[in-house]
This record gives structure tokens, C-alpha cells and sequence, in this order.
């Protein structure tokens, strides 16, 4: 994938859903993983011909983990010229030894928006960017259906009402290969996750799943994808036409 055609998915996504809207201030959570950075990388180029200005701010929530090295993601957030700001934070510790949850993976995500949400906010943000990409939106599809026994996944554009800001993810119409191929191609930084749950996970198991349903069924996740995208979920927003 060229840079063209990632510009392309953010857009389609942006003008069907107002996911940016004039003078938005958008902090971009910056977890240090291919998604993220890519996600940073659309925003910043879309940035400079989009009709509605915006501006940008990535945050790293460092979650305690003493070989986390961010020093590439920090050069590359100066190359954009995109401010950016680390905050620390002790939950590698709540997780794994205070609490020793038998869900590291819920609580650990939970506390981590909390603190994305008070860093965006203290930034003066008002909409706050995810990376999820259409794989990520197949996925929480299939682990819905299998864990909770719904069809369902999550919508490109919430509302935050406890912090009054909009969650935004503008990769949601890019397959995750084409992520891994223009992060290969542009050469894009990105840093270890070094949480011991990473790769152990229900989410895990399901991508591995889907892997083997779209090799031994070819097409089947553009097939999931249009069913999950057709779909009238009350908490979608209406597609712009």
C-alpha cells in the first residue's frame, strides 16, 4: 500500500462517518505498535489537504515497563512535527502486582484510557483517535459473537460522555496487511510491546482463527466486513451518502 492509497481509507472514513470536523483538536494515542504510528502518519499527511482544519497531538501512555524504549517514536514525532508527550504511569505494577488480575488485558486497557482521556483533555483536546484498523473491527465481531453471544462490533465515531469527547478511528476501512506492507514500505518506526500477556489473549485466538477461516475460505473477511458495515447498529452513526 503507497501512501496515496492509506490517505484514501482515512478519507473515505472521515467523510463517511465526520469523524474530523472544523478546528478539532485530536489527540492520537500512540501505543507504540504499527497501527498507531501509521495512524499518526495518515493523520499528519491527510492534515495538509483536508477541507477542515485540524490539529494534532500524540500520547504515549507508558505503562510502567522499564525496557519500553519510545525513543524511536519520539524522533519520528519530531520528523512530523507533531507535539507529543509521554506520560508515566504505574500500571504495569497495579496489573501484574498489586491486583494480579486473571484479566490483565480489561484492566490494563481500562486504566490506560483513563489516562489518555485526562492526558487529551489536559491537552485541550476534543476527539481522541484509536488505530484500529478493519481486521481489529472483525475481530471484536467475532469475539462478540463467541463470548457474549451478540452480533456486534465497534462504531467508527463515539461519544465519550464521561469526558465529553468523541473517539474517533480512522483506519477502520484499512485491512491490517496493507498496515503491516506500508509500514515495511515507508520504513515506519515502531517499539516492542514488552507486556508478558502480549500474544495470550482471547483476541489472540481469534485472530489466529480468522487467519486460517480466510485461508482455507478466501474472501471471507471482505464478506464479514460488508455484513458487519451494512448492519444497523443502534450506536453507529449514519453513513453520509
Amino acid at each position: 500500500m503507497d501512501i496515496r492509497k492509506l490517505l484514501s481509507y482515512a478519507r473515505q472514513a472521515a467523510d463517511d462517518y465526520n469523524l474530523i470536523e472544523e478546528n478539532d483538536k485530536i489527540a492520537v494515542g500512540i501505543s507504540g505498535g504499527k497501527d498507531s504510528v501509521t495512524l499518526l502518519y495518515a493523520l499528519k499527511k491527510l492534515q495538509r489537504f483536508y477541507p477542515r482544519h485540524f490539529e494534532l497531538t500524540a500520547i504515549t501512555i507508558h505503562p510502567g515497563f522499564e525496557e519500553f524504549d519510545l525513543k524511536p517514536l519520539e524522533v519520528f514525532c519530531e520528523e512530523l512535527d507533531v507535539p507529543y508527550e509521554i506520560v508515566p504511569t504505574q500500571i504495569a505494577e497495579i496489573v501484574f502486582q498489586e491486583k494480579k488480575s486473571k484479566s490483565p488485558c480489561s484492566l490494563c486497557a481500562k486504566l490506560r484510557k483513563g489516562a489518555f482521556g485526562e492526558a487529551a483533555k489536559k491537552h485541550g483536546c476534543n476527539k481522541i483517535a484509536y488505530a484500529h484498523h478493519r481486521d481489529d473491527l472483525i475481530e471484536t465481531m467475532l469475539l462478540s459473537l463467541f463470548y457474549e453471544g451478540q452480533f456486534h462490533s465497534f462504531s467508527p465515531k463515539t461519544k465519550l460522555e464521561r469526558t465529553g469527547m468523541t473517539l474517533i478511528r480512522p483506519l477502520i476501512y484499512v485491512p491490517e496487511a496493507e498496515v503491516i506492507g506500508f509500514q515495511r514500505r515507508y520504513q515506519i518506526p515502531s517499539v516492542t510491546n514488552p507486556c508478558p500477556a502480549d500474544g495470550h489473549t482471547k483476541r489472540q485466538y481469534i485472530k489466529e482463527l480468522l487467519k486460517k477461516l480466510n485461508q482455507d475460505n478466501p474472501g471471507i473477511k471482505n464478506r464479514m466486513f460488508a455484513a458487519i458495515h451494512s448492519a444497523s447498529f443502534e450506536d453507529w452513526p449514519q453513513i453520509n451518502v
